[in-house]
């Protein structure tokens, strides 16, 4: 264990890195699942075909295979990212893809009399989503949204294949240098589940804000 704890500072680096690469990853599968989710509503077709075929190419195709693309395949096109770049775009894309259905069945979820409601009030398409639909359909979107922010981070340890130096990364470098398999990979799987547990916690919290005053007694209840 001593031996392992020389290499403190780099698993530290490799912990900050999956941090950075899961949060920045987050961000982007976030704007996603609404851009691509809500053109799902678009009333013009091309819109709504051009989701379709974004949502069934990310996730009819391996994460790894598009990790390596974005790395890989881009530059001879004359698009170059950097690993961590190219890391964020793909597992980005990747997640944003099964999020946009979230999004998608979460409006769908909203009650009917919700939209008739706000079509009676002459609320423009815009107004309907800003202040009717979205703020309902959030809280039904933050429990599954919470269970693909931890499938994003188990997904970044694949990001060690295209020389992003996280966890995974630091603990093959460990690995090489010192013969020793059990301790690294024990110590980091041990760290990926602090770093979930603290995910997991924090999207409870995001779930709690959100839903205050969604179940509320009506009038004469009991």
């Amino acid at each position: 264990m001593d031996r392992i704890l020389e290499y403190s500072p780099i698993l530290i680096k490799g912990t900050l890195t999956t941090i950075e690469l899961t949060l920045a990853s987050a961000v982007v599968a976030l704007i996603i699942s609404f851009v691509v989710g809500l053109s799902r509503f678009s009333r013009f077709k091309a819109v709504r075909v051009l989701a379709i075929v974004y949502l069934e190419f990310f996730r009819g195709t391996s994460a790894i295979v598009q990790m390596f693309f974005m790395f890989y395949v881009l530059p001879l096109l004359g698009v170059s990212f950097s690993p961590l770049m190219a890391g964020i775009i793909a597992c980005g894309c990747n997640l944003g893809s099964y999020g946009s259905e979230v999004v998608r069945g979460a409006v769908q979820a909203v009650s009917r009399g919700q939209h008739e409601a706000a079509v009676a009030l002459n609320y423009t398409t815009y107004q309907r989503y800003r202040y009717v639909l979205i703020p309902q359909a959030i809280p039904v979107m933050i429990p599954t949204f919470g269970n693909l922010l931890i499938e994003l981070l188990k997904l970044t340890a694949v990001a060690s294949l295209i020389t992003i130096s996280d966890l995974t990364f630091m603990a093959q470098i460990i690995r090489v240098q010192t013969a020793m398999t059990l301790e690294p990979f024990m110590l980091i799987l041990v760290i990926y589940f602090i770093i979930a547990s603290i995910l997991v916690w924090f999207v409870k919290l995001i779930e709690q804000r959100f839903s205050k005053g969604r179940h509320t007694i009506a009038p004469g209840g009991a």
